[in-house]
């Protein structure tokens, strides 16, 4: 039987974080603040376990530098991709994320941070904030100085089924009531320009004014990425982003489906229904890594999936 890499998802505590990870997914989580589900992650800050017996105490990270030919033998210290489902029960702070070449130079050789979401689920009436309006960096500077928020950030109204990429340089946040994936580069690094005067632990969370005022892109730009969709066997697959980092897709199968993967990998998360791969029992809430060179694969049942590679 041939192998895929099952995750043993990493839960992160949030300010504004929620109960559905757990409600929705059946998660065990560590609380009703639990803010993020790090689904399939390599990074130091959140490293899946692998759950397959033949893996046993091994996880991303370790395996990515143990056993490259699992990835394609793809060049970098680290798994590129990081895959998260986000419960924000509150508003997230505005904030802002660095390209590659800010990043490397200013925290310590990270990786930038690219990322997309896909809306699994929001409240009526939801929004999310993408963007700003401000005309100059000095125009901007301003507005932040003078805390004039609202006329400075652009809000957008959201529903079900949405999607959404965010690249370095987009100011942005996620707002209260809305459930994402997130598909993004390996990077844990936000710069934060507003977080509402909320305290934690009593005092105000640390905002990043001169990194946030350096990397956002003035003026706002933004074009919404091309998607297409077309089918295979009983399953309809929309490609919903290619950028420099990713392919992100989701799937819809009602029967059968065969799928060729000649990726260096690719990153699976059932978001709904259950079924079988290549006979593998898979249900929602399972994250999985189809390894390099899998090549085919019969896909079975009422399945709907997110699925990325590099």
């Amino acid at each position: 039987m041939k192998t895929l890499l099952r995750m043993k998802p990493v839960f992160q505590e949030k300010i504004w974080g929620g109960d559905r990870l757990r409600t929705v997914f059946g998660y065990d989580t560590p609380s009703d603040k639990t803010g993020e589900c790090w689904a399939i992650s390599g990074h130091p800050n959140g490293d899946c376990t692998l759950e397959n017996p033949e893996f046993a105490g091994e996880t991303v990270g370790s395996l990515w530098k143990k056993r490259p030919d699992l990835f394609g033998n793809l060049p970098g210290d680290t798994f590129p991709l990081l895959i998260k489902i986000i419960d924000a029960k509150d508003d997230l702070s505005i904030q802002v994320h660095p390209d590659d070449a800010y990043a490397k130079v200013n925290e310590n050789g990270s990786l930038g941070k690219t990322e997309c979401w896909y809306v699994l689920d929001c409240d009526p009436g939801t929004s999310i904030v993408i963007g700003h309006n401000a005309k100059t960096r000095e125009e901007m500077a301003r507005m932040v100085e003078d805390k004039r928020w609202m006329e400075l950030i652009r809000q957008v109204p959201i529903q079900k089924g949405d999607f959404f990429q965010i690249d370095p340089g987009c100011l942005h946040a996620i707002k209260g009531g809305t459930l994402i994936l997130e598909t993004q580069q390996s990077s844990d690094v936000t710069y934060r320009f507003y977080d509402y005067d909320r305290l934690q632990d009593g005092k105000p969370r640390t905002l990043h004014i001169a990194q946030s005022l350096a990397v956002t892109q003035v003026p706002h730009q933004a074009e919404p990425p091309k998607q297409e969709t077309f089918s295979v066997g009983d399953a309809t697959v929309t490609r919903l982003v290619t950028c420099p980092y990713y392919t992100v897709c989701r799937m819809v199968l009602s029967g059968k489906a065969h799928m060729d993967w000649n990726q260096p990998f690719v990153n699976v998360s059932i978001l709904s229904g259950e079924g079988t791969l290549d006979g593998q029992q898979v249900k929602k809430g399972d994250h999985l890594i189809i390894p390099a060179g899998y090549g085919p694969m019969d896909l079975e049942g009422e399945l709907e999936l997110i699925y990325s590679h590099v």
